[in-house]
């Protein structure tokens, strides 16, 4: 397949790969999606699919706001709601002071202009949850945030990338990257490709990869820093219902939601042990007892409901949490899309959107001025 057959190759088969293959494909584009792995098999199979603009870096809260509307009407993007329940989100303070950071927080982004976010008292959060601890004094909230079933989310984008035109390929990795005149021609190697070598060749090339962007981004010139996360979750059994907006706490890691099934879904950032080598990441026990304990102070009565499943997801983290979203410096018709660092996943309609733009029109209306990766670039 060494001759052009695609105009875009999508290096990485996680949910903002397959948003960018579907965008493109319905923008009349030939796309071939590149995954080592399996579809899904990293970040976005192991999120917990918080769909949140609480909370946003103001960098990113433009483009997470225009992604929210693409949320509320996701049927028509991808054919399936998703199990996407916009049931709000709630970060709680138990503390006077945890009070008064999100009430100035809340302040200062309507000051410039922005409403989601309200500040809420202890009568109204106990209101909309009964069962939360009643030394909690209050709480920010954004009513037009809620959840999503990631499973769904990944079938629902996959499904619809194909459906559009667009060629996925499993078990096929790429190890190099080289310029052929005004085209890019990718090495490929896995278990899903004849000979070890063979090589794409196409203009345009999506930097998808997750963890593994940096290294696909250095293939091209862009030497970009990238960490890693492997955040830990867990999955408890069935409840009767408890609770419907997700609940977060000021000044601990804990995200806390109940599925559509009755399982209590419990993250927050806690983490595990991550190796990009062996593409795998690893429970930390006596890390995740802290999300628990975290899970129980606030939620009193969950105290003796048993675990029945925990788990780690390997994904990219820059220095300051924020994506990397932008053409690539050093290399004309690549474009990098990664660095989510743990809340990618509220973003995955709008991006895809954002690099279509970029592909098909050389720019972008949609403001990710703070997601370029030369700010990242500029402090090695």
């Amino acid at each position: 397949m060494s001759a052009r057959v695609f105009d875009v190759a999508v290096v990485g088969g996680g949910l903002h790969g397959l948003s960018a293959a579907l965008h493109l494909c319905r923008a009349g584009k030939r796309v071939v999606v590149l995954e080592k792995s399996w579809v899904g098999r990293h970040a976005s199979g192991a999120t917990a699919a918080g769909v949140r603009t609480l909370n946003r870096d103001v960098g990113e809260l433009d483009l997470a706001l225009e992604s929210m509307e693409m949320w509320h009407r996701i049927s028509a993007l991808v054919g399936d709601d998703c199990g996407f329940h916009p049931n709000g989100q709630i970060c709680v303070a138990d503390r006077p002071e945890h009070l008064a950071k999100l009430e100035q927080r809340v302040s200062s982004l309507s000051a410039a202009g922005y409403q989601h976010e309200q500040i809420i008292d202890a009568q109204e959060l106990r209101r909309l949850v009964p069962a939360i601890n009643p030394q909690c004094l209050g709480a920010s909230i954004s009513r037009i945030d809620g959840a999503a079933d990631p499973h769904r989310t990944l079938a629902a984008f996959r499904r619809s990338a194909e459906l559009a035109g667009a060629v996925i390929r499993q078990g096929c990795g790429v190890t190099g990257i080289e310029r052929r005149g005004q085209d890019w021609a990718l090495a490929l190697q896995g278990p899903a490709v004849e000979v070890d070598g063979e090589s794409i060749v196409v203009p345009f090339i999506v930097n998808a990869a997750g963890a593994w962007a940096g290294r696909i981004a250095g293939m091209v010139g862009d030497e970009i820093p990238l960490g890693t996360k492997a955040s830990m979750m867990i999955v408890t059994e069935r409840l009767a219902p408890l609770v419907k907006p997700v609940v977060s706490i000021m000044g601990r890691s804990l995200s806390f939601k109940q599925s559509d099934q009755g399982t209590l879904v419990i993250g927050g950032g806690l983490q595990g042990i991550a190796d990009l080598d062996a593409e795998s990441s690893s429970v930390r026990m006596g890390v995740l007892s802290k999300g628990a304990r975290a899970a129980t102070d606030v939620f009193p009565s969950v105290r003796n409901v048993r675990m029945v499943r925990v788990w780690s997801g390997l994904e990219a983290k820059t220095a300051d949490l924020l994506p990397v979203v932008c053409p690539a410096v050093n290399a004309p018709g690549v474009f990098h899309a990664f660095g989510y660092s743990g809340h990618g996943f509220e973003l995955v309609p709008v991006v895809g959107a954002t690099l279509t733009d970029l592909i098909t029109q050389g720019r972008t209306r949609r403001p990710i001025a703070a997601l370029d990766a030369r700010r990242l670039m500029a402090a090695v």
